[in-house]
Protein backbone atom coordinates (compact mmCIF):
# COMPACT_ATOMS: atom_id res chain seq x y z
CA UNK A 1 0.00 0.00 0.00
CA UNK A 2 1.33 3.46 -0.88
CA UNK A 3 2.24 5.66 2.06
CA UNK A 4 0.56 9.05 2.36
CA UNK A 5 3.43 11.50 2.84
CA UNK A 6 2.92 14.65 4.91
CA UNK A 7 4.50 17.50 2.93
CA UNK A 8 4.86 21.13 4.01
CA UNK A 9 5.12 24.02 1.57
CA UNK A 10 6.85 27.08 3.01
CA UNK A 11 5.93 29.97 0.73
CA UNK A 12 4.20 33.33 0.98
CA UNK A 13 1.55 32.99 -1.70
CA UNK A 14 0.59 36.66 -1.55
CA UNK A 15 3.38 36.93 -4.15
CA UNK A 16 2.75 35.93 -7.76
CA UNK A 17 6.10 34.11 -7.90
CA UNK A 18 5.24 31.87 -4.93
CA UNK A 19 1.71 31.18 -6.17
CA UNK A 20 2.97 30.05 -9.55
CA UNK A 21 5.60 27.80 -7.93
CA UNK A 22 2.83 26.21 -5.87
CA UNK A 23 0.78 25.73 -9.04
CA UNK A 24 3.75 23.87 -10.54
CA UNK A 25 3.89 21.61 -7.49
CA UNK A 26 0.18 20.97 -7.96
CA UNK A 27 0.74 20.10 -11.62
CA UNK A 28 3.25 17.42 -10.54
CA UNK A 29 0.79 15.98 -8.02
CA UNK A 30 -1.91 15.78 -10.67
CA UNK A 31 0.43 14.26 -13.26
CA UNK A 32 2.14 11.74 -10.99
CA UNK A 33 -0.82 10.94 -8.71
CA UNK A 34 1.67 10.61 -5.85
CA UNK A 35 0.27 10.28 -2.33
CA UNK A 36 0.98 13.62 -0.68
CA UNK A 37 -1.01 15.38 2.00
CA UNK A 38 -0.07 19.04 1.69
CA UNK A 39 0.26 21.29 4.71
CA UNK A 40 0.27 25.02 4.00
CA UNK A 41 -0.89 27.90 6.17
CA UNK A 42 -4.54 28.73 5.58
CA UNK A 43 -3.63 32.36 4.86
CA UNK A 44 -0.81 31.17 2.54
CA UNK A 45 1.93 32.79 4.62
CA UNK A 46 4.89 31.23 6.40
CA UNK A 47 4.78 31.01 10.20
CA UNK A 48 8.22 29.71 11.11
CA UNK A 49 7.38 29.26 14.80
CA UNK A 50 4.37 27.13 13.93
CA UNK A 51 6.44 25.08 11.47
CA UNK A 52 8.99 24.23 14.19
CA UNK A 53 6.31 22.09 15.86
CA UNK A 54 5.32 20.36 12.61
CA UNK A 55 6.19 16.69 12.13
CA UNK A 56 6.13 15.46 8.57
CA UNK A 57 7.95 13.67 5.80
CA UNK A 58 9.26 16.41 3.53
CA UNK A 59 9.45 20.12 2.75
CA UNK A 60 9.60 22.33 -0.32
CA UNK A 61 10.57 25.83 0.76
CA UNK A 62 11.42 29.32 -0.43
CA UNK A 63 15.17 29.53 0.18
CA UNK A 64 15.28 33.17 -0.90
CA UNK A 65 14.07 33.78 2.66
CA UNK A 66 17.25 33.42 4.80
CA UNK A 67 15.19 32.65 7.92
CA UNK A 68 13.70 29.61 6.21
CA UNK A 69 17.08 28.56 4.79
CA UNK A 70 18.64 28.73 8.27
CA UNK A 71 15.72 26.84 9.83
CA UNK A 72 16.06 23.96 7.37
CA UNK A 73 19.85 23.84 7.10
CA UNK A 74 20.15 20.89 9.47
CA UNK A 75 16.78 19.28 8.81
CA UNK A 76 16.51 15.52 9.35
CA UNK A 77 13.71 15.17 6.78
CA UNK A 78 14.00 15.60 3.00
CA UNK A 79 14.13 19.27 1.93
CA UNK A 80 14.08 20.82 -1.55
CA UNK A 81 14.89 24.50 -1.82
CA UNK A 82 13.53 26.92 -4.42
CA UNK A 83 15.04 30.34 -5.05
CA UNK A 84 17.27 32.45 -7.22
CA UNK A 85 20.47 31.41 -8.96
CA UNK A 86 23.90 32.60 -7.80
CA UNK A 87 26.96 33.76 -9.69
CA UNK A 88 29.15 32.30 -6.93
CA UNK A 89 28.60 28.54 -6.62
CA UNK A 90 29.54 28.66 -2.94
CA UNK A 91 26.37 30.66 -2.24
CA UNK A 92 24.06 27.75 -3.07
CA UNK A 93 22.49 25.98 -0.07
CA UNK A 94 23.46 22.42 0.83
CA UNK A 95 20.14 20.92 -0.28
CA UNK A 96 18.67 19.87 -3.64
CA UNK A 97 17.80 23.22 -5.22
CA UNK A 98 15.70 24.54 -8.09
CA UNK A 99 16.48 28.10 -9.17
CA UNK A 100 15.19 30.78 -11.47
CA UNK A 101 18.15 31.69 -13.68
CA UNK A 102 18.66 35.36 -12.82
CA UNK A 103 21.28 35.89 -15.52
CA UNK A 104 18.87 34.46 -18.11
CA UNK A 105 16.09 36.83 -17.00
CA UNK A 106 18.33 39.89 -17.29
CA UNK A 107 19.75 38.79 -20.63
CA UNK A 108 16.25 38.30 -22.07
CA UNK A 109 15.25 41.83 -20.98
CA UNK A 110 18.51 43.36 -22.23
CA UNK A 111 18.38 41.64 -25.63
CA UNK A 112 14.77 42.75 -26.06
CA UNK A 113 15.65 46.41 -25.43
CA UNK A 114 18.83 46.21 -27.49
CA UNK A 115 16.96 44.76 -30.47
CA UNK A 116 14.66 47.77 -30.31
CA UNK A 117 17.67 49.90 -31.16
CA UNK A 118 18.45 51.29 -27.71
CA UNK A 119 22.09 51.90 -26.77
CA UNK A 120 21.77 53.19 -23.21
CA UNK A 121 20.54 51.07 -20.32
CA UNK A 122 19.62 51.43 -16.67
CA UNK A 123 18.57 49.17 -13.81
CA UNK A 124 16.08 49.89 -11.02
CA UNK A 125 16.75 47.49 -8.20
CA UNK A 126 16.29 46.95 -4.48
CA UNK A 127 18.56 48.19 -1.64
CA UNK A 128 21.48 45.90 -0.91
CA UNK A 129 20.60 45.78 2.79
CA UNK A 130 17.46 43.84 1.83
CA UNK A 131 17.44 40.09 2.46
CA UNK A 132 16.16 39.57 -1.08
CA UNK A 133 19.45 38.25 -2.44
CA UNK A 134 17.99 37.44 -5.85
CA UNK A 135 17.72 41.18 -6.49
CA UNK A 136 21.46 41.64 -5.92
CA UNK A 137 22.14 38.76 -8.32
CA UNK A 138 20.00 40.38 -11.01
CA UNK A 139 21.80 43.69 -10.57
CA UNK A 140 25.17 41.91 -10.79
CA UNK A 141 24.06 40.13 -13.97
CA UNK A 142 23.00 43.48 -15.47
CA UNK A 143 26.32 45.16 -14.68
CA UNK A 144 28.30 42.23 -16.07
CA UNK A 145 26.28 42.21 -19.29
CA UNK A 146 26.29 45.91 -20.15
CA UNK A 147 29.92 46.35 -19.06
CA UNK A 148 31.04 43.45 -21.25
CA UNK A 149 29.28 44.99 -24.26
CA UNK A 150 30.51 48.50 -23.51
CA UNK A 151 27.17 50.30 -23.14
CA UNK A 152 26.35 53.31 -20.97
CA UNK A 153 24.50 52.22 -17.83
CA UNK A 154 23.10 53.60 -14.61
CA UNK A 155 21.78 51.92 -11.45
CA UNK A 156 19.26 53.11 -8.90
CA UNK A 157 18.16 50.98 -5.94
CA UNK A 158 15.79 53.33 -4.18
CA UNK A 159 14.30 52.32 -0.86
CA UNK A 160 12.06 49.63 0.56
CA UNK A 161 8.85 51.56 -0.08
CA UNK A 162 6.00 51.88 2.39
CA UNK A 163 2.98 54.14 2.78
CA UNK A 164 4.78 56.59 5.08
CA UNK A 165 7.77 57.21 2.80
CA UNK A 166 6.05 56.64 -0.55
CA UNK A 167 6.10 60.25 -1.77
CA UNK A 168 9.71 60.78 -0.70
CA UNK A 169 10.74 57.55 -2.43
CA UNK A 170 8.95 58.53 -5.64
CA UNK A 171 10.59 61.95 -5.55
CA UNK A 172 14.04 60.33 -5.34
CA UNK A 173 13.15 58.01 -8.22
CA UNK A 174 11.98 61.02 -10.24
CA UNK A 175 15.26 62.83 -9.57
CA UNK A 176 17.18 59.86 -10.97
CA UNK A 177 14.95 59.55 -14.04
CA UNK A 178 15.39 63.22 -14.92
CA UNK A 179 19.18 62.86 -14.85
CA UNK A 180 19.26 59.97 -17.32
CA UNK A 181 20.20 60.56 -20.96
CA UNK A 182 17.43 59.59 -23.37
CA UNK A 183 16.40 57.50 -25.14
CA UNK A 184 17.19 54.76 -22.61
CA UNK A 185 15.92 51.31 -21.73
CA UNK A 186 15.37 50.51 -18.05
CA UNK A 187 15.19 46.99 -16.65
CA UNK A 188 13.30 46.85 -13.36
CA UNK A 189 14.15 44.05 -10.94
CA UNK A 190 10.43 43.21 -10.61
CA UNK A 191 7.15 44.24 -12.20
CA UNK A 192 6.28 46.10 -9.00
CA UNK A 193 9.36 48.30 -9.41
CA UNK A 194 8.59 48.72 -13.12
CA UNK A 195 5.21 50.11 -12.10
CA UNK A 196 7.01 52.75 -10.01
CA UNK A 197 8.90 53.79 -13.12
CA UNK A 198 5.78 54.10 -15.27
CA UNK A 199 4.00 56.20 -12.64
CA UNK A 200 7.00 58.49 -12.18
CA UNK A 201 7.42 58.94 -15.95
CA UNK A 202 3.75 59.81 -16.26
CA UNK A 203 4.03 62.45 -13.54
CA UNK A 204 7.17 63.91 -15.13
CA UNK A 205 5.75 63.78 -18.67
CA UNK A 206 8.67 61.59 -19.72
CA UNK A 207 7.36 59.84 -22.81
CA UNK A 208 7.20 56.03 -22.54
CA UNK A 209 8.53 54.23 -24.54
CA UNK A 210 9.94 56.89 -26.89
CA UNK A 211 12.23 58.48 -24.28
CA UNK A 212 12.24 55.80 -21.58
CA UNK A 213 11.46 52.17 -22.43
CA UNK A 214 10.63 49.97 -19.44
CA UNK A 215 10.60 46.22 -18.93
CA UNK A 216 9.94 44.32 -15.71
CA UNK A 217 10.40 40.74 -14.54
CA UNK A 218 7.66 38.32 -13.38
CA UNK A 219 4.86 38.97 -15.88
CA UNK A 220 2.69 39.62 -12.83
CA UNK A 221 -0.93 39.61 -13.99
CA UNK A 222 -2.20 42.08 -11.38
CA UNK A 223 0.62 44.63 -11.75
CA UNK A 224 0.28 45.04 -15.49
CA UNK A 225 -3.27 46.37 -15.12
CA UNK A 226 -2.33 49.11 -12.64
CA UNK A 227 -0.76 51.59 -15.08
CA UNK A 228 -2.08 53.39 -18.14
CA UNK A 229 0.84 52.11 -20.21
CA UNK A 230 0.78 48.32 -20.47
CA UNK A 231 3.96 46.79 -19.04
CA UNK A 232 6.40 44.57 -20.93
CA UNK A 233 7.85 41.82 -18.76
CA UNK A 234 10.08 38.75 -18.75
CA UNK A 235 8.30 35.56 -17.73
CA UNK A 236 9.92 33.21 -15.26
CA UNK A 237 9.51 29.45 -15.48
CA UNK A 238 7.95 29.36 -12.03
CA UNK A 239 5.55 26.49 -12.69
CA UNK A 240 8.43 24.46 -14.09
CA UNK A 241 10.38 25.26 -10.92
CA UNK A 242 7.56 23.96 -8.75
CA UNK A 243 7.14 20.85 -10.88
CA UNK A 244 10.90 20.11 -10.83
CA UNK A 245 11.11 20.63 -7.05
CA UNK A 246 8.20 18.27 -6.43
CA UNK A 247 9.80 15.65 -8.67
CA UNK A 248 13.07 15.94 -6.72
CA UNK A 249 11.29 15.60 -3.40
CA UNK A 250 9.44 12.48 -4.54
CA UNK A 251 12.79 10.88 -5.42
CA UNK A 252 14.05 11.67 -1.93
CA UNK A 253 10.91 10.22 -0.33
CA UNK A 254 11.57 7.05 -2.31
CA UNK A 255 15.05 6.79 -0.83
CA UNK A 256 17.39 8.71 -3.15
CA UNK A 257 19.99 10.83 -1.33
CA UNK A 258 22.80 13.20 -2.27
CA UNK A 259 25.77 14.21 -0.16
CA UNK A 260 28.34 17.00 -0.11
CA UNK A 261 28.59 19.11 -3.25
CA UNK A 262 26.73 16.59 -5.37
CA UNK A 263 23.32 18.07 -4.54
CA UNK A 264 21.32 18.58 -7.74
CA UNK A 265 20.92 22.19 -8.84
CA UNK A 266 18.40 22.83 -11.56
CA UNK A 267 18.38 26.25 -13.26
CA UNK A 268 15.16 27.26 -14.99
CA UNK A 269 15.70 29.92 -17.70
CA UNK A 270 13.41 32.79 -18.66
CA UNK A 271 10.39 31.59 -20.59
CA UNK A 272 9.83 34.55 -22.92
CA UNK A 273 9.49 38.31 -23.17
CA UNK A 274 5.89 39.52 -23.05
CA UNK A 275 6.14 42.65 -25.18
CA UNK A 276 3.64 45.40 -24.47
CA UNK A 277 3.55 49.16 -24.89
CA UNK A 278 6.16 50.12 -22.26
CA UNK A 279 9.07 48.77 -24.33
CA UNK A 280 7.71 49.35 -27.85
CA UNK A 281 10.49 51.80 -28.70
CA UNK A 282 10.34 52.86 -32.35
CA UNK A 283 13.58 54.82 -32.69
CA UNK A 284 11.78 57.99 -33.81
CA UNK A 285 14.04 61.06 -33.87
CA UNK A 286 11.62 63.81 -34.86
CA UNK A 287 10.43 65.51 -31.62
CA UNK A 288 7.10 66.52 -33.17
CA UNK A 289 6.37 62.92 -34.19
CA UNK A 290 7.40 61.68 -30.73
CA UNK A 291 4.97 64.13 -29.09
CA UNK A 292 2.22 63.22 -31.52
CA UNK A 293 2.69 59.48 -31.00
CA UNK A 294 2.58 59.92 -27.23
CA UNK A 295 -0.63 61.96 -27.48
CA UNK A 296 -2.19 59.39 -29.80
CA UNK A 297 -1.30 56.48 -27.51
CA UNK A 298 -2.90 58.25 -24.58
CA UNK A 299 -6.02 59.44 -26.40
CA UNK A 300 -6.74 57.32 -29.48
CA UNK A 301 -9.36 55.27 -27.66
CA UNK A 302 -11.16 58.46 -26.64
CA UNK A 303 -12.20 58.96 -30.24
CA UNK A 304 -9.75 61.71 -31.20
CA UNK A 305 -9.37 62.85 -34.80
CA UNK A 306 -6.33 64.12 -36.68
CA UNK A 307 -7.38 67.71 -35.96
CA UNK A 308 -7.02 67.22 -32.21
CA UNK A 309 -3.50 65.85 -32.66
CA UNK A 310 -2.60 68.92 -34.71
CA UNK A 311 -4.05 71.26 -32.08
CA UNK A 312 -1.99 69.51 -29.40
CA UNK A 313 1.28 69.69 -31.36
CA UNK A 314 0.72 73.16 -32.80
CA UNK A 315 1.98 72.73 -36.36
CA UNK A 316 0.23 72.49 -39.71
CA UNK A 317 -1.27 69.27 -41.02
CA UNK A 318 0.94 69.32 -44.12
CA UNK A 319 4.05 69.65 -41.95
CA UNK A 320 3.14 66.89 -39.48
CA UNK A 321 1.86 64.51 -42.16
CA UNK A 322 5.19 64.87 -43.99
CA UNK A 323 7.10 64.17 -40.78
CA UNK A 324 4.94 61.09 -40.07
CA UNK A 325 5.45 59.80 -43.59
CA UNK A 326 9.22 60.10 -43.21
CA UNK A 327 9.49 58.65 -39.68
CA UNK A 328 6.60 56.15 -39.62
CA UNK A 329 5.87 55.48 -43.28
CA UNK A 330 2.17 56.21 -42.89
CA UNK A 331 -0.35 58.94 -42.05
CA UNK A 332 -1.48 60.35 -38.70
CA UNK A 333 -4.92 58.80 -39.27
CA UNK A 334 -3.33 55.37 -39.76
CA UNK A 335 -1.42 55.79 -36.49
CA UNK A 336 -4.65 56.51 -34.61
CA UNK A 337 -6.35 53.55 -36.29
CA UNK A 338 -3.45 51.22 -35.47
CA UNK A 339 -3.28 52.22 -31.79
CA UNK A 340 -7.02 51.52 -31.40
CA UNK A 341 -6.70 48.20 -33.20
CA UNK A 342 -3.72 47.15 -31.08
CA UNK A 343 -5.59 48.05 -27.90
CA UNK A 344 -8.68 46.13 -28.98
CA UNK A 345 -6.55 43.10 -29.95
CA UNK A 346 -4.79 43.17 -26.58
CA UNK A 347 -8.05 43.36 -24.62
CA UNK A 348 -9.66 40.56 -26.61
CA UNK A 349 -6.67 38.30 -26.00
CA UNK A 350 -5.97 39.14 -22.35
CA UNK A 351 -9.21 40.28 -20.67
CA UNK A 352 -12.71 38.98 -20.01
CA UNK A 353 -14.43 42.15 -21.25
CA UNK A 354 -17.34 41.50 -23.57
CA UNK A 355 -16.74 42.34 -27.22
CA UNK A 356 -19.25 45.18 -26.87
CA UNK A 357 -17.27 46.59 -23.93
CA UNK A 358 -14.01 46.30 -25.88
CA UNK A 359 -15.58 48.25 -28.76
CA UNK A 360 -16.71 50.94 -26.33
CA UNK A 361 -13.44 51.38 -24.40
CA UNK A 362 -11.44 51.45 -27.65
CA UNK A 363 -13.52 54.28 -29.07
CA UNK A 364 -15.32 52.46 -31.86
CA UNK A 365 -18.72 53.99 -32.64
CA UNK A 366 -20.40 50.56 -32.65
CA UNK A 367 -19.64 46.87 -32.28
CA UNK A 368 -20.54 46.45 -35.95
CA UNK A 369 -17.86 48.95 -36.92
CA UNK A 370 -15.25 47.07 -34.86
CA UNK A 371 -16.28 43.82 -36.58
CA UNK A 372 -15.67 45.50 -39.94
CA UNK A 373 -12.24 46.79 -38.84
CA UNK A 374 -11.16 43.35 -37.57
CA UNK A 375 -12.39 41.57 -40.66
CA UNK A 376 -10.33 43.91 -42.82
CA UNK A 377 -7.19 43.75 -40.64
CA UNK A 378 -7.13 40.07 -39.65
CA UNK A 379 -9.67 38.38 -41.92
CA UNK A 380 -11.33 37.36 -38.65
CA UNK A 381 -14.17 38.66 -36.52
CA UNK A 382 -13.31 39.83 -32.99
CA UNK A 383 -14.94 36.64 -31.66
CA UNK A 384 -12.79 34.45 -33.91
CA UNK A 385 -9.69 36.45 -32.96
CA UNK A 386 -10.39 35.93 -29.23
CA UNK A 387 -11.15 32.23 -29.61
CA UNK A 388 -7.90 31.57 -31.49
CA UNK A 389 -5.80 33.25 -28.78
CA UNK A 390 -7.45 31.76 -25.71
Amino acid sequence: MNKNYQISLLFNANKAYDRQVIEGIGEYLQASQCHWNIFIQEDFTTDIKQFQNWKGDGVIADFDNPHIATLLAQSDIPVVGIGGSYDNLEDYPAVPYVATDNASLIEAAFVHLKQKGLQRFAFYGIPHDSWERWACEREKAFVNLVSREGYYHSIFRGSETNSETWQFDMNRLSDWLQQLPTPIGIIAVTDARARHLLQACDALNLVVPDKIAVIGIDNEEVTRYLTRVSLSSVGQGTRTMGYSAAKLLQKMLEGERWVGKSFPRILIPATRVYERQSSDYQGVDDPYVVQAMHYIRQNACKGIKVEQVLDHIGISRTNLEARFKQERGHSIHHEIHQVKLNRASYLLASSELTIADVAEVCGYPSIQYMYSVFKKAFNQTPKEYRTERN
